[in-house]
């Protein structure tokens, strides 16, 4: 169910294997094509989210606190089974790092739940999907990843097609542009965007961290910060909150971020901007197939723009 994680800190199999016989390291591009397989696994997947967030019907903060803590029922018996559990055992700056993805991560989910009632799966999904464009700025300021005129380029481009996208031109779809609720809802996509690029820069430079225990560590912290909240809000009313909100932590949290971590384990920043708007894409087209909803023609544009300046970022920067 999960994808084969390859973690620095555990124990070679080849260290008592002759050097005649031991396996070759795995090709740069034997690598590469392995990081976009995961990703656009992961992408796919993540693309029903909004369903089962919209059907279980619950309070952004309940739906956080629930998927973090049906994932790391998940993750954890996963980790039993598979004798991964050591690997939750990190040290240093490995376990500041996870408890800051952790906290990262939850306010990334609480934003963009509130932001898909106040806008809609597809708008949401495509507006927080700017994040690309924070990881490739990021990458080049901080981690001193090189980017040309053309990635630049590219960026404007594509923080253009995102006003188009949010209805800056012709208002929301079934709201009014002047809609105070729809513009908060998309200021949250907007700041959860924000929390996501910091959590995929951490998940891409942590060391002595696997993407299991990234994956697991955040879980466990949206758990712990978010547990006082039904003891003030309450618990889901209907067996049919519950069972969405299981598959939501299994499927999209248990799952999806462990195969998507692996991706970005071995691919650059750019590539991994490319590949992450197959989310926003299987959004927008879940969105249309279950509930009948479809972008306006200037919002149609602004994703079109900005899928095509996040492909150009694939190149070489120059």
């Amino acid at each position: 169910m999960f994808a084969r994680l390859d973690h620095p800190a555990m124990p070679s199999i080849t260290a008592a294997v002759p050097a005649s016989v031991a396996p070759l390291p795995v090709a740069p591009q034997v690598r590469e094509r392995q990081g976009i397989g995961l990703m656009l696994a992961g992408g796919l997947l993540l693309g029903t989210l909004g369903v089962f967030v919209e059907e279980a019907g619950q309070h952004p903060l309940t739906t956080v606190l629930l998927r973090c803590a049906f994932g790391a029922v998940v993750l954890l018996v996963f980790g039993a089974a598979t004798g991964r559990l050591p690997e939750l055992r990190l040290r240093g700056g490995a376990m500041r790092a996870a408890l800051l993805a952790g906290v990262l991560m939850m306010l990334n989910w609480a934003l963009f739940f509130g932001a898909i009632d106040r806008t809609s799966i597809s708008v949401a999904t495509v507006v927080f999907h700017v994040q690309p464009v924070w990881v490739m700025a990021f990458g080049a300021v901080w981690l001193g990843e090189r980017a040309g005129r053309l990635q630049w380029c590219a960026m404007a481009v594509a923080l253009a097609g995102l006003a188009l996208a949010s209805g800056l031109a012709d208002g929301a779809i079934g709201q009014p542009p002047a809609s105070a609720s729809y513009w908060v809802g998309i200021a949250m996509c907007l700041g959860g965007s924000l929390s996501y690029a910091g959590v995929t820069l951490i998940a891409k430079t942590v060391r002595g961290a696997s993407p299991y225990a990234l994956a697991c560590w955040q879980c466990l912290v949206g758990v712990v910060l978010l547990a006082w909240w039904p003891s003030w809000h309450g618990w889901p009313g209907t067996v049919a909150a519950w069972a969405w909100l299981a598959g939501l932590g299994g499927l999209h949290t248990g799952l999806a971020y462990v195969i998507l971590y692996a991706g970005m384990a071995r691919l650059p920043a750019a590539r991994i901007a490319l590949l992450q708007f197959v989310y926003p894409g299987a959004a927008v087209l879940v969105d249309w197939m279950v509930y009948g909803r479809v972008l306006s023609a200037p919002q149609t544009a602004g994703v079109v723009l900005m899928a095509l300046a996040l492909w150009t970022v694939r190149r070489p920067a120059r």
